[in-house]
């Protein structure tokens, strides 16, 4: 009796040249990361391109591809963690995209770089809203404590004003 082959092998087999040739997962790695590693991990590391190997040029066009190599830029310790988890990591990006695609992980120390989060603004308060608030917090001796809940204050009057998701 056959062993069953995994689906993405059988893919792999029909459809992985011509994905590959038309760069298939190489933006998509990147896009879906988080998704891919886990909030933990993508704090640490970011993809930085897909490597396919060469092809011949009498290559037999049956021929299984060879799959590419990812190259992860990953901040200084978590490099050692990286570098275990490895296997874990091809596995879960070949899974995501249903097919052999990634074979090998090359590790480059070094800072990932973070989008800029845009700081929120200020929210608005009606005037009563300002007068309840000040109210409840001018007891308060510490400036800093009074600051921190005037903030506080601020936020949750601010977003009581806005309608809830369902």
């Amino acid at each position: 009796m056959a062993r069953p082959k995994p689906l993405a092998d059988l893919i792999d087999r029909c459809l992985g040249r011509t994905l590959a040739a038309q760069g298939f997962a190489a933006s998509d790695v990147i896009l879906a990361w988080p998704e891919i590693v886990g909030e933990r991990l993508e704090r640490v590391s970011q993809p930085i391109r897909l490597e396919w190997p060469r092809r011949g040029v009498r290559g037999d066009p049956e021929a299984r591809p060879e799959p590419a190599t990812l190259v992860v830029r990953v901040e200084g310790a978590f490099a050692l963690e990286l570098q275990h988890l490895a296997p874990i990591l091809i596995e879960r990006v070949n899974a995501y995209f249903g097919w052999r695609c990634v074979g090998r992980l090359v590790l480059k120390q070094g800072r990932v770089l973070r989008p800029q989060r845009p700081v929120k603004a200020r929210p608005e308060l009606a005037e009563e809203d300002r007068r309840r608030i000040r109210a409840a917090t001018a007891a308060i001796g510490d400036e800093s404590l009074r600051s921190a809940l005037d903030r506080l204050g601020t936020a949750i009057a601010a977003d009581r004003g806005r309608p809830t998701k369902p």
